[in-house]
């Protein structure tokens, strides 16, 4: 064998990496001294996807893209976080429909060449043995915001590239009385069912042109979806408004339209606000709603509900920074569907300890991470020497990562010798 034959490189990609034969993320098999893997770096298996661990990335908007187009900044950001190897990572908002992204900034898939733009992004992740998934998104009354990096005004106007005046929602309601968000104009029956459509198309075009993975249908923090399943927001007296059966019409509709639209073996997340986060307000939607729906939306062909809460009632209270402020929301969704569906949790988990701990307990299946990820896209070695598991690295980090300095030195040592021997 030569001393200087190439590695095998990655398949299916437009550019040279190398193969990383095993997942990064992934615990080796056995552990040093027969150590028992704990449940946070335990494989999970999602229809025809299996993750090398239950640590997901959480979508959170970058507010970077130019004419809804993903840019470097989403193949660096994006990259630098995946190739480590968290089992479970989501892109954040991209939105379905030509007037439905959160800010003028978000990423848009509402056409094939949006689609195209994503697929560096897609492409880089399965370059690196991982799979990746993108979120779904009306952003209805919320819709032409301004980026969050923005503190000067809550809405985008036609001079900052927005479109104050195709602002729609379940009702004719604003989301906060007297702030600066448009009044959004009630959609018609017909325009409904075109942006069920747009569901279905976004999520077609993220599977054969992008090549995402998984799709997540986002129905929480106050979107369009959220808006038609709470009273606070849906105000409608036709099919799609009124009683709870009315009321998540809109939502079973579209997954119906996204199972449709991917195949068999691909996963549908459901992203929601387990409650409003307002207990005073009678009309606002309850932990008890969201346990009421969980079992529903499994049997319509969802197989991972992704639990958070609020953005709905601009009155509603404040999440805060609470360590598992979500952990009972996830525990009580988790009893409802059991074995049927699996449950992911977000919102201040701390720490690997802790994830894992709820983990065992059995409280949900796959903890979720943004901010973390952001302050370290580590995070998943980070977890595992946290928890003293031996993982796989990339290629290029392992010698960093694994191996010490005395091996290195021996190993160069010995590659001298044989290098020396083969002259002879």
């Amino acid at each position: 064998m030569s001393l200087h034959e190439p590695v095998s490189a990655a398949e299916g990609v437009p550019f040279w990496t190398p193969k990383q034969i095993l997942k990064p993320g992934q615990a080796r098999v056995p552990q040093p001294e027969g150590k028992e893997i704990p449940k946070l770096f335990q494989p999970l298996q999602i229809r025809g996807l299996k993750i090398q661990n239950r640590i997901g990335l959480s979508p959170m908007c970058q507010y970077s893209s130019i004419n809804f187009e993903a840019t470097p900044w989403h193949v660096v950001h994006y990259g630098e976080i995946v190739k480590r190897g968290p089992g479970l990572p989501i892109i954040e908002s991209t939105s379905v429909s030509v007037e439905g992204g959160i800010s003028p900034q978000d990423l848009g898939i509402f056409n094939d060449d949006l689609a195209l733009k994503l697929k560096p992004v897609v492409d880089f992740a399965h370059s690196q043995n991982q799979i990746l998934g993108v979120q779904l998104n009306h952003a209805g009354r919320k819709a032409s915001s301004a980026p969050n990096y923005e503190h000067l005004e809550d809405f985008a106007g036609k001079s900052a590239g927005g479109w104050p005046d195709s602002i729609y929602s379940a009702s004719s309601v604003p989301y906060r009385l007297g702030g600066k968000l448009p009044v959004p104009k009630e959609l018609t029956i017909s325009q409904i069912k075109r942006i069920i459509k747009d569901f279905g198309t976004a999520a077609k075009r993220s599977r054969e042109v992008a090549g995402f993975d998984i799709v997540q249908i986002h129905a929480a923090h106050g979107y369009l979806i959220n808006q038609f399943l709470s009273k606070v927001s849906n105000k409608r007296t036709d099919e799609y408004g009124g009683s709870f059966e009315n009321r998540i019409r809109f939502l079973m509709e579209i997954i119906d339209e996204v199972r449709a639209n991917v195949p068999e073996d691909c996963p549908v997340g459901l992203r929601i606000s387990a409650t409003d986060n307002s207990p005073d307000n009678a009309e606002s939607w309850k932990i008890e709603d969201s346990v009421k729906l969980a079992p529903l939306v499994v049997a319509r062909g969802v197989d991972i509900i992704d639990v958070s809460s609020g953005g709905n009632d601009s009155s509603g209270h404040a999440r805060g920074p609470k360590v598992g402020l979500h952990v009972d929301f996830a525990r009580a969704i988790k009893k409802a569907v059991g074995d049927s569906a699996l449950v992911s949790c977000v919102g201040v988990l701390k720490d690997a300890t802790f994830a894992n701990e709820l983990l065992e307990e059995g409280a949900f299946d796959v903890a979720v991470y943004g901010r973390a990820f952001l302050k370290n896209p580590g995070l998943v070695t980070a977890f595992a020497e946290e928890l003293d598991v031996r993982i796989e690295n990339p290629r290029q980090l392992e010698w960093a990562l694994h191996t010490d300095i005395p091996q290195i030195i021996g190993a160069i040592t010995e590659a001298q010798k044989n290098a020396e021997a083969l002259k002879i």
